[in-house]
C-alpha cells in the first residue's frame, strides 16, 4: 500500500512535468514567434517564472481540484491513478500531433471519468466548480480574445504616429516582462492542479488509514482532510516539476502557437501575453482551473484581428477548438478504462 501510494505521488509529479512540457508553448510561443528570444532562452525564462509562482499565487485552485469536482469520500489510489493516466495519455496524444489541447481539462476529465467508473454519476460533485470550469472553457478564450483586441487597439492608437521600427524597439524589452508574467500565471494555475490531486489522494480514507501511525518521513504523507493548504513539500515538488517540463519544452506546439495562427510583432506579443496573464491570474484568485492554452490562443487571435480578419488562420483555430471540445470526454474515457483495469488487476480498497 505505502509503495503504491508513493508511486502515484511520483506519477502525479510526472503529469506535472508533462503538463509543463506540453504547455510550454503557452508561455513562450509569442516571444519566440516575435523573435525577441530564441527558443532555448525563452524556455529558461519561462521556467524561472513558472517556479516564481510559488511565492506569489495562493492555492485556491489546488483546493478546488481536491474537493470541488468529485466526492472525496469515494477517492482511493486506483481512482487517482486512473485519473492521472487518462490525462497523461491524452496529453501525449495531442502533443504528438502538435495540437495545443488543455492539460487542465484533461485532468478534470480524467477525474470525472475515473469517478464515474467507480461510483456512477453520483461520484461527481455537481456544483459551482463544475459550472465555473465548464463556463471557462467557452469564456476564457473569448475574454482573452477581447482583452488582446482591446489592448492592441489602445496601443495602436497611442503609437499611431510612431514608426514601426521605433515601436518594435520599445516593445521588445516590454515583451520580456509580459512573457514572464504569463509564465508566472501559467505556473500558478497549472501546478496547483497536481497539488490538488496529491492532496486528494493523501487525504482519502484508505491512504489516511495507511499513514496515520507512520513516523519519520512517511508521516508527511498523512493529511487530515482534503480541503487544507497543500504541504510545502507538495508545492515545491509541483512547481519544480512543471518548471522542468517547461524547460524541456514542446517544440511542435511552439510552431503552431507562435506563427501558424497569426504572425506577430513584439507589440502584438506583448498585448497577447498581457491579456492572457490577466485572465489566468484572475481565474487563479477565484480558484478556477482555467486553461492556459485556451486563454493565450484567444489572446493571439484577438491581436491578429486588429490587422484584418484574414490575418487569422481560422481553419487552424477551428481545429484547436475541436481539440478543446473533445478533451474532457476523451480523457474521461481513457481514465475510466484505466480505473477498471487497475480495479481488476491492482490492489483493492
Amino acid at each position: 500500500m505505502i509503495t503504491y501510494v508513493v508511486a502515484i505521488v511520483v506519477i502525479a509529479f510526472l503529469f506535472d512535468f508533462i503538463n509543463g512540457f506540453h504547455d510550454s508553448a503557452n508561455s513562450i510561443a509569442t516571444i519566440v514567434g516575435t523573435r525577441v528570444l530564441n527558443p532555448v532562452a525563452a524556455v529558461l525564462w519561462a521556467a524561472l517564472f513558472n517556479f516564481s509562482a510559488l511565492f506569489v499565487v495562493k492555492t485556491a485552485v489546488a483546493k478546488a481540484v481536491a474537493t470541488g469536482f468529485i466526492d472525496p469520500s469515494i477517492v482511493d489510489p486506483n481512482l487517482m491513478l486512473g485519473a492521472l493516466l487518462g490525462a497523461i495519455i491524452w496529453n501525449l496524444i495531442t502533443w504528438y500531433y502538435g495540437i495545443p489541447s488543455s492539460s487542465s481539462h484533461a485532468l478534470i476529465g480524467g477525474l470525472a471519468g475515473a469517478a464515474i467508473a467507480k461510483a456512477g454519476f453520483s461520484g461527481i460533485t455537481w456544483g459551482h466548480k463544475w459550472v465555473e470550469t465548464l463556463s471557462a472553457i467557452a469564456l476564457s478564450p473569448l475574454i482573452g480574445m477581447l482583452m488582446g483586441l482591446l489592448l492592441m487597439v489602445i496601443v495602436l492608437n497611442l503609437f499611431q504616429r510612431a514608426r514601426p521600427s521605433s515601436v518594435d524597439r520599445l516593445f521588445r524589452p516590454a515583451q520580456l516582462l509580459s512573457s514572464g508574467l504569463l509564465s508566472l500565471a501559467h505556473g500558478g494555475n497549472d501546478a496547483q492542479k497536481t497539488m490538488g490531486i496529491i492532496v486528494g489522494l493523501l487525504a482519502s480514507p484508505p491512504v489516511q488509514a495507511a499513514f496515520r501511525n507512520e513516523t519519520g518521513i512517511l508521516h508527511h504523507l498523512y493529511l487530515s482532510r482534503p480541503d487544507i493548504t497543500p504541504p510545502l513539500w507538495v508545492e515545491l515538488g509541483a512547481y519544480t516539476a512543471i518548471s522542468l517540463g517547461t524547460l524541456f519544452g514542446g517544440w511542435r506546439i511552439v510552431h503552431t502557437m507562435g506563427s501558424r495562427i497569426t504572425r506577430l510583432r513584439p507589440v502584438g506579443g506583448f498585448c497577447a501575453e498581457t491579456a492572457g496573464a490577466i485572465v489566468i491570474l484572475s481565474a487563479s484568485k477565484f480558484g478556477i482551473p482555467v486553461s492556459t492554452t485556451h486563454t493565450i490562443t484567444g489572446s493571439i487571435v484577438g491581436v491578429g484581428m486588429t490587422q484584418r480578419l484574414s490575418a487569422v488562420r481560422w481553419a487552424l483555430a477551428g481545429r484547436i477548438v475541436w481539440a478543446w471540445i473533445v478533451t474532457i470526454p476523451a480523457a474521461g474515457i481513457i481514465a475510466a478504462l484505466s480505473y477498471w483495469l487497475l480495479h481488476t488487476v491492482g490492489p483493492s480498497f
